[in-house]
């Protein structure tokens, strides 16, 4: 790379000489002017309006225009006179952490070269020092006629120069946000949150100009003669939104479809969790994306309450299902027993045992969460069938006194 300036870093009494390299380059598409007609060149040439004549570069010199229009001339060695401390020298004011300065401020990007072997100790030192503070240095410098103000920074192994824009050259932003009150729903804004995570991060190197390719490819076009591909419709124009969530769950879905809808699926099951819904494997669908910005105003809240509530309303309703189980059970064994089947009482009770079980599921699962209703079921269903096995047990002590006395 060509330095584009030399000088000297100055850090306290260290002089650290460099060299400043251009650390950006621009790609952007240029185009000549040309007369329709015969697409000749349209060039602009210097001309001294006194004499109406075109005048060289060595003609040519800087004045300075005052207020009332007059303009003084200034030489090179006018300018290069001025008492100037940074003229040839980047001045370290201050150490300050990044987050502090604002983006606004900053303009173009340099790096500096040590220039010279004596300049690699005292480089590497402030180098190491920057990092190991975690700041960059605020600096004064003359480049390109002006002093401006820079920032250093440590980019990989070398450091880079932040020329920046003056205070009183950042304009306010008065007058350009909205002066009516608006007011977001808390729904809206989680639908945002929802988007913004769908889009997830981005690999700025994968990035590329896309006007700049289409251009290159119809340049090329023409001049093989052949016809340019014909290019896409313009994008619709952004009109006036009606329907401000119906905008932002197509825009999520938009977002999920061309990241292959897995982040949109894990945001939205994650979502259905918190709503105190199953899902069913919908989590990814739109339809479903209301309810995941409902998270936030107490849907969590309220699946919880009801599974709690459902616990309850299953163990009362198996509660009463098995105390009825054990006494009809009871009845139903001793009639069984005392006409001596023992083995017929038994299998009766285990059917009723089987379907005292199964309404206490079907009890629990109506009224609350799977889990209580298997706890309520379970819970009748072992009663009952302790009791069945005391009556069976009772019942077959009494079948041989009853045949002794028969006989």
């Amino acid at each position: 790379m060509r330095s584009i300036w030399k000088g000297a870093i100055s850090f306290g009494l260290v002089s650290i000489p460099v060299r400043v390299f251009g650390a950006t380059e621009n790609h952007s598409v240029s185009f000549r002017q040309v007369h329709a007609a015969d697409g000749g060149r349209i060039r602009y040439r210097k001309v001294c309006e006194l004499e109406d004549e075109e005048v060289s570069t060595s003609e040519i010199t800087k004045a300075f225009e005052a207020a009332d229009g007059t303009t003084v001339p200034l030489t090179d060695e006018d300018l290069s006179s001025l008492p100037l401390p940074t003229a040839r020298t980047i001045e370290i004011l201050a150490f300050v952490p990044a987050d502090t300065i604002d983006p606004l401020q900053l303009d173009r990007s340099y790096y500096l070269g040590a220039d010279g072997g004596g300049a690699a100790k005292p480089y590497v030192l402030l180098r190491e020092a920057l990092t190991r503070s975690e700041k960059v240095a605020v600096v004064k410098l003359a480049l390109r006629g002006r002093e401006t103000l820079g920032m250093l920074r440590v980019v990989d192994d070398a450091l880079a120069l932040h020329t920046m824009l003056w205070p009183d050259e950042i304009r306010s932003s008065a007058g350009v946000a909205p002066e009516t009150d608006v007011a977001v729903r808390d729904a809206e804004l989680d639908l945002a949150d929802t988007l913004m995570d769908t889009l997830g991060d981005i690999d700025l190197d994968s990035l590329h100009d896309e006007y700049r390719e289409a251009v290159e490819a119809l340049v090329a076009a023409k001049l093989e003669g052949v016809e340019p591909a014909e290019a896409g419709g313009p994008p619709e124009a952004g009109g006036k939104v009606i329907d401000l969530m119906a905008a932002l769950e197509n825009s999520v879905r938009a977002a999920q479809e061309s990241r292959g809808g897995d982040t949109g699926a894990r945001g939205g099951e994650e979502a259905g969790d918190e709503t105190g819904e199953t899902g069913e494997g919908s989590g990814g669908e739109v339809k479903e994306l209301r309810g995941a910005a409902a998270k936030k105003s107490g849907g969590g809240k309220a699946g919880a309450k009801g599974s709690g509530t459902g616990g309850r309303a299953a163990k009362k309703a198996a509660s009463p299902a098995g105390k009825g189980s054990a006494g009809s059970k009871g009845a139903a064994e001793g009639k069984q027993a005392a006409a001596g089947g023992t083995s017929g009482g038994g299998r009766t009770a285990a059917k009723k045992t089987s379907a005292k079980k199964t309404t206490g599921e079907k009890a629990g699962g109506r009224t609350g969460s799977k889990a209580g209703s298997k706890a309520g079921g379970e819970s009748g269903g072992r009663a009952g069938s302790r009791k069945s096995t005391a009556k069976k047990a009772e019942a077959e002590k009494a079948a041989p006194r009853k045949r002794a006395r028969a006989g």
